[in-house]
């Protein structure tokens, strides 16, 4: 899929100006970042740099056979290699394995997603042409198993999640749908004969309706409590869902379909659906997804879902420095009465003139913002946290008052957000831990760059503490927090899940 021909025809740069309205709605702007992000990885991949065969052999090279501890501020995985050697705090590297090695033939790494069965955990790692899979082992080694093959022609958008046993694939990849495979068929593998599955016979399910008119969609949500998912993102917008928020039922994961799905505000770059635990008595037990939907915070109560116009706004909510509203995550969903979003554009990637002139980002020092959601009908953004370096900010998610950051050449950053329902400002918010993947920008201004040509697009953090980094540009790295057992937590952390 090819976005480059289109965008200088579509958005002209115009100096000082912020994005318009018919700009977003149109989808003129997700186009134009596209496309640049195409034009970066495309002279990346043609300078070889994509090329994983380099990072080939770790376990052969690597400089001790189990942990690689961050020491004086450095990783050193292979002794006396520059590019092998990673800026960190506080966090140690246990394996990494190329995209290569992960059973793909064309690399480039994408979303990422989880799955613990009886103690033991895998990852699914989303690749251009489809999604490997490997089990982490008690010592952090990184074991490939095998991969679920992309359902239509190769494109690096793919992100995944786990509803119960299933994971869930969508892509922009036109014809895809949202593949459904059992992730249990992982479970008998002999990893000597890793399997790549056939996308004819052993999907459980795959969904394609006319509310998916094309089969594309940007990403996937799930909400395992209520044991169903959304296709955010689709194409095209003037479609009957407006690329909002589409469901999918997984009563039976081998015949899904979509009651209805939620065009109201538009396209919905990507969303958290969860059960409403908190403050606002009115929604007590509701329905509530979080949508991240380029230049708004949107709430909806989709307690309702049939039909197509299935659900409501709640609320509908800007900010200051709003350039494009990326993602976002609750701190806590036992008690949501506050969460943090990251914006892609904020930081001037595009051209520092079509970013907001308020931007809080605009030095290139990515801000992750805070929201009170305490009245789910008037949020406010009341703070945020600015980093130390220079990078793009693109997915988090928090567990136990900790936000797991992949900041694309920053790495994995991990925050202390904990202090946030106290003090909402995010002056009291401290970066506690990280681990810098892409070695080649540390010597920069600021400590790196913000690009998104490589570096880090997601990650999942295991109950373990084991943390899965995907890359774009090399593989999947495993690493771990180094003064915690298992999954971190918040220095002012409140557990309310034993309330």
């Amino acid at each position: 899929m090819k976005f480059a021909a289109i965008a200088a025809a579509l958005l002209p740069l115009a100096s000082g100006a912020a994005f318009s309205k018919k700009e977003y709605e149109s989808g003129e702007v997700m186009a134009m970042m596209m496309a640049a992000k195409e034009a970066a990885w495309a002279k990346q991949k043609a300078a070889g740099n994509y090329d994983s065969k380099r990072w080939n052999g770790f376990s052969k090279k690597r400089t001790h056979r189990d942990i690689i501890s961050c020491k004086d501020g450095r990783a050193e995985a292979v002794k006396g290699d520059a590019s092998q050697t990673y800026k960190c705090k506080n966090i140690d590297m246990y394996d990494f394995k190329t995209h290569e090695e992960l059973g793909s033939a064309d690399g480039e790494g994408s979303g990422s997603w989880g799955w613990t069965y009886h103690g033991r955990e895998f990852i699914a790692i989303g690749q251009t042409d489809g999604a490997s899979f490997a089990e982490v082992t008690k010592k952090g080694q990184l074991v490939y198993l095998g991969r679920l093959p992309a359902q239509a022609d190769p494109v690096i958008w793919r992100e995944i999640k786990v509803n119960g046993n299933y994971l869930i694939v969508g892509s922009e990849g036109v014809g895809h749908g949202v593949q459904i495979f059992d992730l249990r068929k992982l479970l008998t593998i002999d990893p000597k004969r890793p399997k790549t599955f056939s996308t004819a016979t052993d999907l459980t399910g795959l969904f394609n309706s006319r509310y998916l008119p094309v089969g594309r969609s940007h990403n996937v949500v799930v909400n395992e409590e209520k044991n169903y998912v959304v296709a955010v993102g689709a194409a095209p917008r003037n479609s009957s869902c407006a690329a909002g928020l589409i469901f999918i039922n997984m009563d039976d994961p081998s015949k899904p379909y979509s009651p209805g799905c939620a065009p109201q505000d538009g396209y919905v770059h990507d969303a958290q659906c969860i059960v409403y635990r908190g403050p606002d008595k009115k929604y007590s037990g509701r329905d509530i997804c979080y949508g991240y939907n380029e230049d708004t915070l949107t709430i909806y109560d989709v307690t309702n879902k049939e039909g197509p116009q299935a659900a409501k706004v709640i609320s509908r909510t800007p900010y200051k420095g709003a350039s494009y509203t990326h993602q976002g995550w609750i701190i806590d969903p036992m008690w949501q009465s506050h969460l943090v979003l990251d914006d892609e554009l904020d930081e001037g990637e595009i051209n520092p003139n079509r970013t907001a002139p308020d931007s809080p980002a605009k030095d290139g020092f990515p801000v992750t913002y805070i929201f009170d959601i305490t009245n789910l009908e008037k949020p406010k953004n009341t703070g945020y946290y600015k980093s130390t370096t220079r990078s793009v900010d693109h997915n988090q998610f928090i567990y136990n008052g900790l936000a797991y950051q992949s900041n694309y050449q920053a790495g994995l950053r991990v925050l202390d957000v904990s202090s946030i329902p106290t003090d909402p400002t995010g002056a009291s918010v401290k970066e506690i831990a990280y681990f810098d993947v892409y070695p080649e920008d540390d010597h920069l201004p600021g400590g790196g760059s913000a690009v998104w040509d490589a570096g880090t697009w997601s990650h999942y953090t295991f109950k373990s503490g084991y943390i899965v980094v995907n890359t774009i540009d090399r593989g999947a790295f495993v690493v771990k927090m180094s003064k915690f057992p298992g999954r971190g937590y918040g220095k002012r952390w409140v557990d309310r899940s034993l309330e």
